[in-house]
């Protein structure tokens, strides 16, 4: 390359290099699968384009096919593909929950490399069990060979900030307040795992995960709500971006009383969803015993599927709907969201009678009335953990040179 060429090359990059972190979001979010639409998208020129996509590409993030065949019937050039790096970077990503844990590697795109079940019993020493984890995945970075750019922790209990503590585990026994971001980044760098190490509210981090990469994609004002292996969480995204409120404890939906002479809560309150739309609710209600062989979630789950037409499970899906729908509706009264998703158990019932819940939201809210809301259901296995890892690709997302820590050559 003669240096006039050179010194081109490198004015465009510094004019681009700016656009680097929102060009690595839209092949991350698949909304650039070619450098055609990340010019238009970036409103840059198309020397511009290239010198960002060549950028990342070299710093291993992603993948330029400047040969790519052209679809039968279509004319010109086609345009160069844009893919994530297959053998990239990877986040650690972690969830705790009532019956174990899970640790994966996930990379850019939400695609889940890894992963590492623990059925474990979760002690009452938070740093136990996030030492189990982080071990679990520190183990699948070392088989890898794979760089890590930080580290996510799914938590089953809302999240207060700044502090990154646990304010109400509900369905765990660990104490009230426990801090956990604290005591994960602890164990991360035991573990001699490199980056940020972040925590989130699970419900939180799986809306997060499908509005990148899932049921929630495109949706403005998404809401989600989902039941847990115990529990029930609900997570709201505003312009791309989670509302956790002033102090990270927004929508705790799972205390919204839905039947005032219910079931008692672990909150001190009676018949909220919590309580009356989880797993456990919903075998109580068909008459089953629960059993230890595997978690509730996955006992519901096979329950509704292998059984429906049993008169107890009939009755138990309708009296959950009846509920859930209810809740959905104060919901979209005060939240007006664009889209809704449903996760856990409440994807089963969705699938299970989808005109009588969507029935219910329309009867009980004013917006209903006049159109309704999509309800749908959450499309990624695993998007606590998918969300989680979006915490730790974030600071990738915002600056990648800074993230990894120097330029690269694009010439």
């Amino acid at each position: 390359m003669n240096g006039k060429a050179t010194t081109a090359t490198r004015t465009r990059l510094d004019r681009g290099r700016s656009a680097l972190g929102p060009a690595l979001e839209l092949v991350h979010t698949g909304r650039a699968p070619t450098r055609a639409v990340l010019t238009a998208e970036l409103g840059v020129t198309r020397a511009t384009a290239g010198a960002v996509a060549a950028e990342l590409e070299a710093l291993g993030l992603i993948r330029v096919d400047s040969n790519p065949g052209a679809a039968a019937g279509s004319q010109g050039r086609p345009s160069h593909r844009l893919a994530v790096a297959e053998k990239g970077p990877v986040a650690l990503a972690a969830q705790v929950h009532a019956d174990g844990f899970r640790a994966a590697l996930v990379g850019l795109g939400g695609t889940i490399e890894a992963t590492a079940p623990g059925c474990v019993t979760v002690s009452a020493d938070p740093a136990q069990v996030l030492g189990a984890v982080v071990e679990a995945g520190a183990a699948l970075l070392r088989a890898s060979g794979r760089r890590c750019v930080g580290a996510g922790l799914a938590a089953p209990s809302a999240v207060a900030e700044p502090e990154g503590t646990a304010l109400n585990p509900l369905h765990l026994a660990w104490p009230a307040g426990a801090p956990v971001r604290e005591i994960f980044a602890e164990q991360v760098r035991a573990a001699g795992i490199e980056g940020p190490a972040f925590t989130g509210n699970d419900v939180n981090l799986a809306a997060l995960a499908e509005h990148r990469h899932g049921a929630g994609r495109g949706a403005k004002d998404l809401l989600c709500v989902a039941t847990g292996h115990r529990g029930v969480g609900g997570a709201l995204v505003l312009d791309g971006r989670l509302h956790t409120g002033s102090s990270g404890l927004a929508l705790e939906v799972g205390h919204l009383t839905v039947n005032p002479e219910g079931r008692p809560c672990h909150c001190g309150s009676r018949g909220c969803l919590d309580v009356e739309t989880d797993p456990l609710a919903f075998l109580t209600v068909a008459g089953r015993a629960p059993g230890p062989e595997v978690s509730l979630l996955q006992q519901a789950r096979d329950l509704l599927r292998d059984h429906p037409d049993d008169p107890g499970v009939r009755a138990a899906t309708e009296e959950l709907i009846d509920r859930l729908g209810l809740g959905l509706a104060g919901l979209v009264n005060i939240l007006n969201p664009d889209r809704i998703i449903l996760g856990g158990l409440h994807r089963e019932l969705l699938g299970a009678d989808p005109d009588r819940l969507r029935a219910v939201v329309a009867d009980r809210s004013l917006w209903g009335r006049s159109g309704g809301v999509p309800i749908l259901p959450c499309t990624l296995d695993h998007n606590s953990l998918v969300g989680a890892a979006e915490l730790a690709w974030q600071p990738v997302l915002d600056d990648p040179l800074k993230a990894l820590g120097g330029t690269a050559d694009a010439e």
